[in-house]
């Protein structure tokens, strides 16, 4: 362990505690109560909340440790016997006991998401797709053991390439399997539509009939040709996608909705142009919403200058920029979020 480190990791460790186990209301509450009192109601409300999340019976134990191991010493004396239960050390065995089914839950829920992680990396693409008059780089990271976006490509019969950036609401286990249906979804019924707004509509309605409540997914699906420098593209909900432009950006206008949100809704096929040397933008907003230690969003702004003054790299050392820029704004602060990018540019011929 490095020297600072351990100090960091617990000031992280505390920070998480904070927030796992104290909603927003209860923490706006606090800053409005003097020290003292903040003090009090912090512990308070952390041991209730503490309490809520275990199992009943293991809430009970939890409890029973407590008053055992901080009540006062009892013994008894039978004749010449003074006898002392250890009621002090019975507690530490009960709490040391729901501290080792806890940890044992955790290490069993860790297994089958690094299970899941395997399954998921396995299922993403192992290289950036090739296009004659393109050069395209593809990458996302997940916050966590996995992930809730996606990036994938699709080749078709007749040249086309598809490329498809989406983002499911949430975080964790529910949103890598609702990305997983994405994935599959788009790969069997996109060669089935050469219309995208027709494409969109279909998506649409197998997630609304799907989905669940709160759970939502923004999408950025785009399709090109080898030696050609139109792009159709399917905004559902997305952050606009950029184009780079000798040292300019621009956003292209927004999509519709995100897809499961509501049915009835009208996608756009939206198409552009690039000429030679301009480059295309796609990304999650795991990028533009990523938080340094003192709370600061790296925000579009700092992308955009980024993009500006990288454009005349490759496409990989643009991205690779970009990534590494927002890893060291991030600092030693906890990801929050998966971070995905896609990054073409149209080569001359």
């Amino acid at each position: 362990m490095q020297k600072g480190e351990f100090k960091h990791t617990i000031r992280q460790d505390l920070k998480d505690i904070y927030q796992f186990y104290l909603n927003q209301e209860a923490r706006d509450r606090l800053t409005h109560m003097s020290r003292l009192r903040r003090w009090l109601s912090l512990l308070i409300w952390l041991f209730k909340s503490l309490l809520y999340k275990l199992a009943p019976v293991r809430r009970i134990l939890l409890i029973i440790s407590l008053v055992l191991f901080f009540s006062f010493n009892i013994t008894f004396t039978v004749g010449h016997f003074r006898i002392d239960p250890g009621l002090k050390g019975f507690g530490f065995i009960i709490l040391l006991l729901v501290l080792m089914l806890e940890l044992k839950d955790k290490l069993l829920a860790h297994n089958e998401l690094e299970a899941g992680r395997a399954v998921q990396f396995a299922l993403m693409p192992k290289k950036n797709p090739e296009l004659k008059g393109w050069d395209i780089w593809l990458f996302t990271r997940p916050a966590r053991e996995v992930g809730g976006d996606l990036v994938d490509y699709l080749k078709f019969p007749d040249n086309r390439l598809g490329i498809a950036l989406g983002d499911v609401a949430g975080k964790g286990l529910g949103a890598a399997l609702f990305m997983a249906k994405l994935q599959a979804t788009i790969r069997a019924i996109a060669p089935q539509f050469r219309s995208l707004t027709k494409l969109g509509k279909h998506l649409n309605a197998i997630f609304c009939r799907d989905g669940l409540p709160e759970r939502f997914i923004s999408l950025v699906y785009f399709e090109l040709k080898p030696d050609n420098g139109t792009i159709h593209i399917l905004n559902a909900g997305h952050l606009p996608p950029l184009i780079v432009q000798n040292k300019t950006v621009k956003e292209i206008d927004h999509g519709t909705a995100a897809l499961g949100l509501k049915k009835n809704i009208t996608f756009q096929d939206q198409c552009i142009e690039l000429k030679p040397e301009d480059v295309f933008v796609v990304y999650s907003d795991g990028i533009t919403e990523a938080r340094n230690a003192e709370d600061e969003f790296f925000g579009e702004r700092r992308l955009w200058e980024f993009l500006k003054v990288t454009e005349y790299l490759s496409v990989k050392e643009m991205g690779q920029h970009i990534i590494q820029e927002v890893d060291r704004f991030i600092g030693d602060a906890k990801i929050s979020d998966d971070l995905s990018l896609i990054i073409l540019k149209r080569l001359k011929s």
